[in-house]
């Protein structure tokens, strides 16, 4: 248990702005994190939940979601946000892989990334803030931790379909790239990611009836085969387009790459709840 939460602190410290203390650095412990990517989106997408829920008891739901987007951006440093500006910037510019790899080792912003910043958090805006103004900020804090969580999930598991092809000798990434995960660690990460979705399940539908325009005659079985549709299937679509797009542009993936797929995993997925309550 011990080696579990090493290296699970180790995926907090890889990811996230937060002291967890006095850790050596090993490029096993590291690799072996993996597993937990998934658990820190838990741990992020709580935070933002968390005040999105506690400010909805003082400010209008717009300040709320400003908040809470602050608040996960503020906690992880923008790394995911970062790499999806990189990765605009890199297809946008580059008409080669070489040109491509060399515009994402950049660090300056270019035109693609502000637009494409600009972009993605506006429509996680407006898509988190929708989803205020149909559920309970209760039930958005619980979506909030199954999006980060799922989001991960299916940018991890992305690396098992493609080949690193950044140069790994100069990467910080280089030791996520050496090895893929075993069954054991999809395992770990796949219940890190499906665990915070069940229990936004279960809460959707102890609570939906109270929530107006609920099909009562809607059955438990129905109900469960609709929401796995709608909040699993777009982030789904993501990732084998990205799969598609990088092994088709770079021939592989980069640790932007990986993040530029959480981003937009994540905006599926709060696009999906919506369409599930749309169309239910």
């Amino acid at each position: 248990m011990g080696r579990q939460w090493i290296l699970f602190k180790t995926a907090i410290m890889f990811f996230t702005r937060i002291n967890v203390g006095n850790l050596p650095y090993s490029k096993e412990n590291l690799q072996a994190s993996a597993r937990y990517f998934s658990w820190v989106g838990i741990f992020v997408g709580l935070a933002g939940g968390l005040v999105l829920w506690a400010s909805s008891f003082v400010f209008s739901p717009a300040l709320s979601v400003l908040f809470s987007m602050l608040t996960t951006i503020l906690l992880t440093g923008a790394f995911h946000e970062d790499g999806f500006a990189d990765c605009c910037d890199a297809f946008g510019g580059g008409l080669t892989v070489e040109k491509i790899l060399t515009i994402m080792k950049d660090s300056r912003l270019g035109t693609y990334g502000v637009i494409g910043l600009i972009g993605i958090l506006s429509a996680k805006y407006l898509l988190l803030l929708e989803l205020t103004e149909n559920f309970p900020a209760g039930i958005v804090l619980f979506g909030m931790v199954a999006a980060h969580a799922n989001s991960r999930f299916w940018a991890t598991t992305l690396m098992q379909k493609l080949v690193y092809v950044q140069d790994i000798d100069a990467s910080k990434s280089k030791p996520l790239a050496d090895r893929k995960l075993t069954r054991k660690e999809t395992a770990i990460l796949s219940f890190g990611s499906f665990a915070p979705l069940a229990v936004f399940f279960i809460l959707l539908y102890t609570r939906v009836s109270e929530l107006p325009h609920f099909h009562l005659d809607i059955t438990f079985t129905s109900w469960f085969l609709s929401f796995l549709f709608w909040v699993q299937v777009p982030p789904f679509i993501v990732q084998l387009f990205t799969v598609r797009y990088f092994k088709k542009w770079i021939g592989g993936y980069t640790g932007d790459c990986l993040g530029a797929t959480q981003q937009v995993c994540e905006i599926a997925f709060y696009l999906g709840c919506l369409c599930l309550w749309k169309f239910i």
